[in-house]
């Protein structure tokens, strides 16, 4: 039997770490004309409360009233991930073959998972997560094929009144694009957040800094945060 979706109002539920990309999904979900709410992990990353502010400061610039902050504190019992073990150092570099050692262990199938049950009682009909491949190369948990799959099996192993589609609109974005299409837009970057080591001030040289000032220096445009580097 195939799903029906309800006539209620449109409501997505937009994950939000408080990154440039995931706020610039935010926005095209509200431009799309839904109504929002966010979703926030805070799973023991090394810059966790630095990103919930952000993540609070995003929803307050979008007058996000219903929010989840969501705790997972078991990344750090796993370790294995740069971002959440502080004996792994954050590479800065800019240079790593396979797999980065910033992946965190099926993050954004958790992420999605935990999301889709909230999309499950809030009767939402789309979930928006920022997953950008050229951000992600070599992040098994970014790709079409893998968001693809677990949204057949999120439908799958939920009501039969419960139809989501997961929305990835910066997927094949290259960064300069989506520092374009933020302007455009109107995002409040300056209250984004996506350094990977520091709360401060961003380091300027671990991959995700690298990758948002590169962005800007091609879109001809000034990152507002500021930087150590």
């Amino acid at each position: 039997m195939s799903k029906q979706t309800t006539s209620k109002s449109k409501k997505a539920i937009c994950i939000l770490s408080g990154g440039m990309d995931s706020t610039l999904a935010s926005y095209i979900a509200k431009k799309d004309g839904n109504e929002i709410i966010a979703v926030h992990f805070n799973y023991g990353q090394r810059t966790e409360k630095r990103e919930l502010k952000a993540f609070r400061d995003i929803c307050n610039d979008l007058e996000i009233l219903n929010k989840y902050e969501i705790d997972i504190p078991f990344f750090t019992q796993i370790g294995a991930s740069a971002l959440t073990d502080e004996t792994i150092d954050v590479p800065v570099n800019g240079v790593e073959s396979g797999v980065p050692i910033t992946y965190v262990p099926f993050r954004n199938g958790i992420f999605l998972s935990i999301t889709a049950a909230i999309a499950e009682k809030e009767e939402a009909s789309a979930m928006y997560i920022g997953v950008v491949q050229e951000d992600s190369s070599g992040y098994p948990d970014c790709t079409d094929e893998f968001i693809a799959d677990i949204t057949k099996a999120i439908n799958q192993g939920t009501k039969e009144t419960t139809k989501i589609e997961i929305k990835t609109p910066l997927v094949h974005l290259s960064k300069k694009q989506i520092v374009q299409h933020a302007k455009e837009l109107n995002v409040p970057l300056e209250h984004t957040w996506s350094c990977y080591k520091e709360s401060e001030k961003a380091c300027g040289v671990c991959d995700s800094c690298r990758l948002r000032l590169n962005g800007f220096k091609l879109a001809n445009a000034k990152d507002p945060i500021p930087y150590k580097v």
